[in-house]
């Protein structure tokens, strides 16, 4: 599992991140000040630090420098201030990436796992039961064959793909469906594209074995996957 550092002073915003983060499949530790960051990084290994610029007792410059030099991860800050000094100062001391609050939760999650990919941390191929992803190249095989879907139907896929071990409520799904397309989706269509996709990359549709129901939950990632 993505080990996560979040240095973030706000209580609401670091909350909002948590639970964000977590439901995407990574693991996160919270610090709310420069000397807990420090502390923490002497203890933990971590693969991505998320940095708020403004501390209470420094600033997250400070804290890129010592996790640079500890443990040498990629780091995303997040800053109120978009002026170009503190971007090109962040970036000058080795951050990898910068997020102006307030932020789109999308737009930060495909900031993490894109420094994630550059670092060799990330999984960018995927493979279970003879179906074949890779998130690099968008390409999608089943026993060697491509398969054509539509955008929403892959981004449904990668959502099972990201969360192998998560049972994945019809909520959850429906408002990444949403986010994704740009406007409403109901309940109904979910179940079109879960049928759809089921469709394309099953041996048997009816008796389903990558994408499973769990009755009255949701969804959720079956097979042996790689």
């Amino acid at each position: 599992m993505v080990q996560i550092f979040l240095v973030e002073d706000d209580q609401t915003i670091a909350k909002n991140l948590m639970m964000l983060l977590r439901s995407e499949g990574f693991s996160v530790t919270h610090a709310a000040s420069r000397s807990e960051a420090s502390k923490i990084l002497t203890e933990q290994k971590f693969d991505l630090a998320l940095v708020d610029i403004s501390l209470p007792d420094g600033n997250g410059f400070t804290v890129c420098t010592e996790i640079k030099a500890e443990q040498k991860i990629p780091v995303i800050f997040l800053t109120a201030s978009a002026d170009e000094s503190s971007v090109v100062t962040g970036l000058n001391m080795g951050a990898d990436d910068y997020v102006t609050k307030p932020f789109r939760p999308r737009e930060l999650l495909a900031r993490i796992k894109n420094a994630l990919r550059k670092s060799g941390q990330a999984q960018a191929a995927f493979e279970i039961n003879g179906l074949y992803v890779d998130s690099t190249s968008g390409i999608v095989r089943k026993n060697g064959s491509e398969v054509f879907l539509s955008a929403l139907e892959y981004r449904l896929l990668l959502v099972f793909v990201n969360n192998p071990k998560i049972i994945l409520s019809r909520e959850r799904l429906l408002d990444e469906l949403w986010d994704a397309a740009g406007e409403f989706v109901n309940d109904n269509t979910l179940t079109v594209y879960i049928k759809r996709l089921r469709e394309k990359i099953e041996e048997n549709p009816t008796k389903p074995e990558i994408i499973l129901t769990v009755r009255g939950i949701g969804y959720r990632l079956g097979g042996h996957h790689a």
